[in-house]
């Protein structure tokens, strides 16, 4: 799947579904296939699939890059920062070479762990 135009709906869920018949019942592994085909079917419900397939396609071309608010080399200069109230709910950040969302909770911002496009790696072709 490289562009929008060869997304195939149907196709995908099937090899979602054969995929998920390879994890035991009820494990975490199915569950996690479960759920990809779950979130595509919500994309298509609420018409936002091609919004997300265009992000696919921009996520997957080489020269794509995510803003990344600041990078630390330590957990612990991070915290410092986070605590120094220049964070902002969505920021993503590198710490230590891998990525991080700040996310607002109850008690305050936190860290979310979120993988960067590198961290990935390259998607692999259908």
């Amino acid at each position: 799947m490289t562009t929008n135009n060869d997304f195939e709906m149907d196709s995908t869920l099937r090899i979602l579904d054969a995929a998920s018949k390879n994890y035991p019942a009820g494990s975490k592994e199915e569950a996690t296939v479960q759920l990809a085909a779950i979130s595509l079917l919500y994309l298509r419900k609420i018409q936002k699939l091609e919004d997300f397939l265009e992000y696919y396609r921009e996520f997957s071309d080489p020269s794509f890059s995510v803003p990344i608010a600041q990078t630390f080399t330590t957990q612990d200069e991070a915290d410092a920062w986070l605590r120094g109230g220049s964070a902002n709910d969505g920021d993503l950040v590198k710490i230590a070479g891998q990525g991080f969302q700040v996310v607002r909770l109850p008690r305050g911002l936190k860290f979310l762990r979120t993988p960067l496009p590198e961290e990935l790696g390259p998607p692999r072709s259908t």
